[in-house]
């Protein structure tokens, strides 16, 4: 027994397949460089192409690329420069926006992965497309899924790109005030990648399998620079606002309301590697709305957090637990929910601080803590949220972390509906090996509260076994009944739930079909001392194809055990009885089209069994881009139910029309429009954005709130009353001191 377990222990975590890395030398330069897309300065003449002969990642793995992309590097006190250049067989480039921070996917682009303090596990993103627009983002979690890549952060640097008959080059200008790096190191991690759409090809610097991400942090490079960095650039930074804003409640019959006010965030670099950020009054009207989605489940649906000022290093604190079982969700601070729309609206927020980074290559640490107004309507006094995380890298891509998460009531009322405190307190343990054939993690969580109640723990296990051929994943996790995380995002408790999955892959040759698999999923829920709640059972197929549209169905057995009452229509009607439990089988597909082209449409029909009757209907999207001023697209979701015991086939009804131009690089202009008949509201939201100046904005927010439907006639869905409407003036400015 004791040689098998040491068997397993060395299968599963024993780093294997390790990737052979090259390295570029990065000499320091004393001559300017005039960011122009042309590089005929002295010092890129001097300098010898540092990467070169990019590999296939699309439509195979295993030759060149057939259009070559060259890259080369140097610096100075100030930046990173450089200077790159992209070969096609045309110009004929797919620009579908001028908007910062687009998707890679469908267009023209190259893009940079920075690991300056080598530790496989976070990166930095900066990357380009042939018309200079930018977009910048942070690696997370050794960039093993795509909850690890985001490009909400945004920071100061320069890019400029020029267009020849062959090739597209771009000069980029890095301040290393921007990064966070060691400061007595040498050597960074390093690696490329680039979208070309005259040939439908994706390519990387250093090879990476199809089965990985393309953004996978173990497939890296090195940079050796010529002597140390040292972060001679502004170490602190002042970001000021000031906004003035038109509301009007109809619905509550309130007069109209001027109201301006004044605030901003500071920025310092207390080492090159740490980063504390402070925020004072801070005001998010500018940041998009929510997108609205049909939840016909039984429990919360999760959105994602859009605020900048709790963007970066967001994994040291958002990413502890599971998707369902996360001790920390920052959108709990400064939102409550508007009891009449069920729509989120913004709480006050006095201040507060965040300071997050590396401490040295082994350690990063995070510290949070805000304080926000009491909101008599919510019945929620005065707040005070703190977070501390702290992170040790073990191994080469692995990591032990430990999170303490406080909720405190500020001079609570006796009356007041939340607890005086609610604190959790976790250890997490993140594994990656050095070629991602191994990833998951596993968790320990306890919260502690003013009426502890027992079975306080939450668990978590989610291994991942990924081979070219096939990959094998195991998931479970416990929540105890008395588990309690209130500024986090958990689903439910007191459960036990198991989640294995496999996957096999085919890469057929000459073929329409670039990679196909097929798969089976399992998942099954008990609740302690009840037995089994529900069961899910789905065996499918995915297809990838060489144009880049892909195909998926699924065929599904769903078990559900109804311990409350439950309306599976979303639409309140009548419910279904407690303590029953039902057994249905479905199916449904997912078509989505081409994305590099002008029109493309994404579609998903289901229908089969529900509950104990019928539901059918489709979702999906529709966009067509006028490249590259902008794109018009629309967002739908249509259900069907047809239920034994109601009287009628109910439905609900999702669109969302959005209205997308990108004027210039600096000017854009987004109106967002929503019908959800389940929520019965209606929403308009207007953005006017001008970037006058390297991050610095002015922005107009034009939102309306309309009752959808008819009180006296529930079939007239499209009687539209004015709920609320505003209309807010923003202007903020980033001054480095």
């Amino acid at each position: 027994m004791k040689n098998l377990l040491v068997l397993f222990l060395a299968f599963v975590l024993i780093p294997v397949c390790a990737q052979v890395s090259q390295d570029i030398d990065v000499n320091k330069i004393t001559e300017s460089i005039q960011l122009d897309g042309i590089l005929d300065e002295e010092a890129w003449s001097e300098c010898k192409v540092h990467a070169k002969d990019f590999f296939q990642y699309f439509p195979t793995d295993s030759i060149l690329a057939q259009e070559q992309t060259t890259i080369r590097m140097a610096f100075d006190d100030e930046n990173l420069y450089v200077g790159i250049e992209c070969f096609t067989k045309g110009n004929n480039f797919v620009i579908p926006t001028l908007r910062r921070d687009f998707r890679a996917g469908g267009n023209d682009n190259i893009t940079l992965l920075i690991d300056p303090f080598n530790d496989g596990i976070n990166a930095f993103m900066f990357g380009t497309n042939p018309a200079g627009v930018q977009r910048e983002g942070l690696i997370s979690g050794a960039g093993t899924s795509l909850n690890g890549f985001s490009t909400s952060w945004d920071n100061k640097w320069q890019c400029e790109t020029k267009i020849y008959e062959d090739k597209y080059v771009a000069e980029i200008a890095i301040p290393f005030s921007t990064l966070r790096f060691n400061k007595s190191g040498k050597q960074w991690r390093f690696n490329a990648y680039r979208f070309d759409m005259q040939t439908n090809e994706r390519s990387t610097w250093i090879n990476i399998p199809r089965n990985q991400w393309i953004f996978n942090l173990g497939y890296m490079g090195k940079l050796n620079f010529s002597e140390e960095i040292k972060a001679t650039g502004s170490k602190f930074s002042l970001i000021p606002f000031g906004i003035t804003s038109y509301g009007h409640n109809v619905e509550d019959n309130e007069d109209p309301e001027f109201t301006y006010n004044v605030g901003g965030d500071a920025k310092i670099a207390i080492t090159s590697g740490l980063n504390l950020d402070l925020t004072i009054n801070p005001d998010f009207s500018q940041v998009e709305v929510d997108r609205q989605v049909t939840n016909l489940s039984r429990f919360e649906i999760s959105f994602p957090e859009r605020r900048q000022f709790f963007l970066e290093n967001a994994d040291l604190f958002g990413s502890f637990g599971s998707g369902g079982i996360n001790p920390f969700f920052s959108r709990r601070i400064g939102i409550v929910q508007d009891t009449a729309t069920d729509e989120n609206i913004q709480n006050t927020i006095y201040g507060g601080l965040r300071l997050s980074g590396k401490l040295n290559k082994k350690w990063r640490l995070g510290l949070l803590s805000m304080g926000t107004k009491k909101d008599d309507f919510a019945g929620q006094p005065d707040l005070n949220f703190s977070v501390a995380t702290i992170q040790r890298n073990i191994g080469d891509r692995s990591n032990l972390g430990f999170i303490l998460v406080n909720r405190q009531s500020i001079k609570p009322d006796n009356n007041d509906a939340i607890d005086k405190f609610n604190r959790v307190i976790g250890v997490d343990y993140n594994l990656a090996t050095k070629s991602n054939l191994w990833a998951g993690k596993t968790f320990l969580h306890k919260s502690f509260s003013v009426n502890q109640l027992d079975k306080s723990f939450a668990h978590g296990l989610d291994l991942t076994y990924n081979k070219r051929k096939y990959l094998i994943n195991w998931a479970h996790q416990y929540v105890g009944g008395g588990y309690d995380a209130q500024v986090g995002f958990v689903r439910r408790t007191n459960y036990y739930r198991i989640e294995p999955e496999f996957q096999y892959f085919f890469y057929p040759s000459n073929s329409p079909i670039n990679r196909a698999n097929l798969n089976f999923e399992f998942e099954q829920i008990w609740m302690p001392g009840n037995g089994r709640t529900d069961q899910e059972v789905e065996i499918g197929a995915n297809i990838e194809f060489t144009n880049n549209s892909r195909f998926n169905f699924g065929i599904r057995k769903q078990y559900i055990y109804l311990f409350d009452e439950f309306d599976p229509t979303g639409t309140d009607s009548e419910v279904l009885a407690e303590d029953t439990e039902y057994t249905y089988y479905n199916f449904q597909a997912n078509y989505n089209s081409d994305n590099s082209k002008r029109f493309s449409y994404r579609i998903r029909p289901f229908f089969g069994q529900y509950f104990n009757g019928m539901r059918y209907g489709t979702s999906g999207s529709i966009n067509y881009r006028v490249e590259p001023f902008g794109s018009v697209s629309v967002n739908y979701n249509v259900n069907f139910f047809d239920m034994p015991y109601l009287d009628e086939v109910k439905s609900t009804v999702l669109l969302g029309p959005r209205f997308d131009f990108t004027f210039t690089k600096k000017i854009f202009l987004t109106a967002f429009f929503q019908y959800n008949s389940q929520s019965q509201n209606t929403n308009i939201n207007t953005r006017f954005q001008w970037r006058f100046a390297p991050v610095s904005d002015f922005f107009l927010v034009y939102a309306d709130n309309y009752f959808s439907g008819n009180p006296n006639d529930p079939s007239d869905r499209f009687a539209f009353n004015l709920r609320n409407r505003s209309i807010v003036a923003k202007v903020t400015y980033w001054l480095n001191m």
